[in-house]
């Protein structure tokens, strides 16, 4: 089927917004996009989004940065041979305080790697179908369908209390 025409419907409530996208799972039009003006569990849920795996790359962050940290260190303390009061050249317990500091740089520049890569930022596709609306108070979702079947899309998405508008 041919999507010839997008259908915003621009919805008040997040209940509504979340049950008409679960509607249009089962319906012969497809879902192209939803716009929220915050996150939202209820429309994450209806769409069956995955986990996110931004969190992996904050683990692999901080787990790099802790021995990179470490290591880094214990290079340096090796260069220098500093030998103060009898004590190790390599001390583990200043170590881990330095190992530690890059944990939390390398897991931040990990979770930044991350949150980019797997949104796929910057999006600019489809600014044209998108409803100032919706960055306030309002949920809209996209929608496409032949031509033939956009009244009965116009329908559908006022028979569940939104405001519906068609993208030329």
């Amino acid at each position: 089927m041919p999507a010839d025409r997008q259908i915003i419907g621009l919805f008040d409530s997040e209940d509504g917004a979340a049950e008409a996208v679960r509607d249009l799972a089962a319906s012969p039009w497809q879902l192209d996009r939803v716009h929220s003006p915050v996150p939202s569990h209820k429309i994450s849920d209806a769409l069956g989004l995955k986990k996110s795996r931004v969190g992996w790359f904050t683990l692999a962050g901080g787990i790099i940065g802790f021995f990179t940290g470490f290591f880094f260190a214990a290079f340096t303390a090796t260069r220098w041979s500093l030998i103060v009061s009898g004590k190790p050249v390599v001390a583990l317990v200043p170590f881990f305080i330095v190992g530690f500091e890059f944990t939390i740089l390398f897991a931040i520049f990990g979770n930044v790697i991350g949150l980019i890569s797997q949104t796929r930022l910057p999006d600019y596709r489809d600014l044209d179908q998108y409803d100032p609306r919706c960055s306030g108070a309002h949920f809209g979702i996209v929608a496409s369908c032949a031509e033939v079947d956009q009244g009965s899309l116009l329908e559908f998405f006022q028979t569940r209390g939104a405001e519906a508008r068609v993208f030329e």
